[in-house]
């Protein structure tokens, strides 16, 4: 598993039930409000201060995902909203990278997850994920969606490559 992990070189993944723990709170102008992990979200912010290509794949449609992933690191045209077809999306970000499947860490939870989770080279489900996406996984996390899982996945890479380095005024000017 450890080479697997060197030849990661971009980290793509959903939001429900990966970046959070699948709880959504629907406010009264139909907006839905989610919350995030700030240990999650630094691990992903430490990836893109590194370089890696990052890609959020995901079925919920709020402009908020936007918001939140740009935190992260996340470029506004790799925030795939209303996904119908994750392994299109996921093909179609590899191709703007010039990325491999085989060079994605990919994290899902639920059934719309599980073709990309299989097509990447690294598949990662939290621990609550439902059962064919842990079946799918090639890695299931000790941890559970917005609880770690995504941070605990991308400092074992980044640590396997090197990069698991923090910079003060580098990450001050990035963010």
């Amino acid at each position: 598993m450890a080479q697997s992990l060197k030849n990661i070189k971009g980290f793509a993944y959903d939001i429900d039930g990966v970046m959070t723990d699948g709880s959504v709170l629907a406010m009264p102008d139909g907006d839905i409000l989610r919350i995030f992990n700030a240990k999650d979200s630094f691990g992903v912010r430490m990836a893109s201060l590194h370089g890696y290509k990052l890609a959020v794949i995901t079925g919920g449609r709020s402009e908020s995902l936007i918001h939140r992933s740009l935190m992260c690191g996340v470029p506004k045209e790799d925030v795939y909203l209303n996904s119908r077809n994750k392994v299109r999306d996921l093909l179609a970000w590899c191709e703007k990278y010039g990325l491999q499947p085989d060079e994605v860490m990919y994290f899902g939870d639920d059934v719309p997850d599980v073709a990309a989770l299989k097509l990447a080279g690294i598949g990662v489900a939290p621990s609550d994920a439902c059962a064919e996406a842990k079946e799918a996984a090639d890695i299931v996390s000790p941890y559970p969606g917005g609880r770690g899982c995504v941070r605990h996945a991308i400092e074992e890479v980044l640590k396997a490559r090197g990069d698991w380095t923090f910079d003060v005024d580098k990450y001050e000017k990035r963010f």
